[in-house]
This record gives structure tokens, C-alpha cells and sequence, in this order.
């Protein structure tokens, strides 16, 4: 079916209004997609299976919602609202930002399918856009530019979803194949075997590298955090800038380089300046 951007709008910001059949309600099937997919992921998600899960016909399900993109729609602005607006009033906005990652990753971890919605036209509904809100204020007064701070917020959101991602492919794997991710590659010596003609990869495996190895989603983040903190003191070194000749405060250049004079009028009455002996 057609995805109608606009009846999507209508769906997520709902807010009210008399139900069409009684006994089964938007809530209840948005909450029966979202247990099937987390049960199942997005592969297992069908409005066939989201009537069965109810007790109801597939039929009677559309008279609520469209169909199974708009319900993935509903289903994500349901689980965003279960991740807190709050964070610590101390650290500034690292421990801000980072509290909020933080919170996202435990949500994907609740609900890994969330990684899997995939594309650039999901309309968001309100607890997606509160969400969004709150996580720009967390960079908000830090020196950094309008289109820096979307890009960070969005830097952030991509590295979560690349992590969650893996969640659900070994999730897919384990149910399909019926063994865990430690068991298959514990069974695949005939690999092993072949891996000494390679120095690198074998220093590394006989000094224990492979044994304990860094928790990917804090070791990234750490480093996604260490980059945009880099970022956010270049531009603070750069915030009180002022014109070498009137002495009025500069804004940053949209081109990241250091502004010297605020005018073109005062670069030309320093070159003169400079010109005259």
C-alpha cells in the first residue's frame, strides 16, 4: 500500500476521537506490533500476525491503521516516549549528551527493531520530535554553530542505530540458525587453522586481544564524544573574537575559518592603514 505522508501525520498526532469498533483500538495493535517485533523483528511483523496476536481479522485492523509501514510509524513514536527527557544538571553537555545516548542504547536494547527502520521519510510523531528536541538542547550555548548542531545530534543517532544493528543481526541469526553467536564461532577451527600465515591478526589473538575485547558501543561513543568535545573548543576558542579595528564582537564564519574584521568597510580601512608609512 501506498505510504500517505499525510495520513501518517494524522495517525502519530492523534489526539482523540471516537474509536470505530469497540474492543479494538490504534493502542491495542500498536502494542501488539510493538511485542511482535520485539519477539520477532521487523522480517517477523505482519498485519496478518498483529490481528492473530489480537483475536481479531486482518480487515478489522485496517479500519485503524493504513498498513504495515504506517504501523512501524506508530510503533517507533510509541517505544521513543519511553526514553526519559531528563539528565544530570552537572558536566555540562557531555554528561548530558552522553546520558542521553546512553538511554538510547538501553531503549534499542529493549526494542532492537528500532535500528531497523530505515530510510529518510518516516514522518516523526511527538515523542520523536521531543526527543530530538531534547537531544540538540543538550549542545545547546556550547559555541557551536546551527548546522553543527544538527549534525552532532545526528552523528550521535547513526553511531547508536550502527550498534543496534549488530544487535539485530545476531538476534536474526540466533533464531534462525537455533545456536548462539559464541557457539558457531567456537565450532569454526577449520578457519582458525588458517590464520597463522596472517603476523598481524595472530599477534594480536595470541596476546589475548580477541579474549576480552572493548565493548564496542563505549569504546565508540567515548570516541564520537572525544571528536564533537575537539569541535566544541575550537569554537570557543574562536567565541569572543573581535574586529581588529572597531573592536565589535565577530561571529563565526560559516566557513569554520577566524574572522578578523566584521565589515568589509574595516578590512579595507586596515589594509589602508597598513599601506600608509
Amino acid at each position: 500500500m501506498t505510504r500517505d505522508p499525510d495520513r501518517v501525520v494524522e495517525l502519530l498526532w492523534h489526539e482523540g476521537g471516537r474509536e470505530p469498533r469497540p474492543g479494538l483500538s490504534l493502542a491495542r495493535i500498536v502494542c501488539a506490533g510493538i511485542e511482535l517485533a520485539d519477539a520477532e523483528g521487523l522480517e517477523g511483523l505482519s498485519m496478518r500476525k498483529v490481528a492473530d496476536r489480537l483475536g481479531f481479522t486482518t480487515m478489522s485492523l485496517y479500519r485503524h491503521v493504513p498498513g504495515r509501514d504506517q504501523l512501524v510509524d506508530l510503533m517507533r513514536d510509541a517505544v521513543l516516549g519511553e526514553q526519559p527527557l531528563t539528565g544530570p544538571q552537572e558536566g555540562g553537555w557531555r554528561a548530558r549528551l552522553e546520558a542521553c545516548a546512553r538511554a538510547a542504547w538501553d531503549l534499542r536494547r529493549r526494542h532492537p527493531w528500532l535500528a531497523e527502520v530505515r530510510g529518510t521519510r518516516h514522518v516523526p510523531g511527538p515523542n520523536a520530535v521531543a526527543l530530538y528536541e531534547y537531544m540538540l538542547s543538550t549542545v545547546a550555548g556550547t559555541g557551536l554553530r546551527p548546522a553543527e548542531m544538527i549534525a552532532v545530534v545526528g552523528l550521535v543517532g547513526r553511531f547508536i542505530d550502527a550498534e543496534a544493528l549488530v544487535l539485530v543481526e545476531t538476534s536474526r541469526e540466533e533464531r534462525h540458525s537455533g545456536v548462539s553467536e559464541e557457539e558457531w564461532w567456537g565450532a569454526r577451527d577449520s578457519l582458525y587453522e588458517r590464520l597463522d600465515r596472517y603476523p598481524t591478526l595472530s599477534y594480536l589473538w595470541e596476546a589475548g586481544g580477541y579474549d576480552q575485547p572493548e565493548d564496542s558501543f563505549e569504546f565508540g561513543l567515548r570516541r564520537v564524544l572525544d571528536g564533537i568535545e575537539v569541535l566544541i573548543k575550537e569554537r570557543d576558542e574562536k567565541r569572543d573574537e573581535t574586529c581588529r579595528v572597531c573592536g565589535t564582537v565577530l561571529e563565526g564564519a560559516p566557513s569554520g575559518r577566524p574572522r578578523r574584521y566584521c565589515s568589509r568597510a574595516c578590512q579595507q580601512r586596515a589594509y589602508r592603514k597598513r599601506a600608509t608609512p
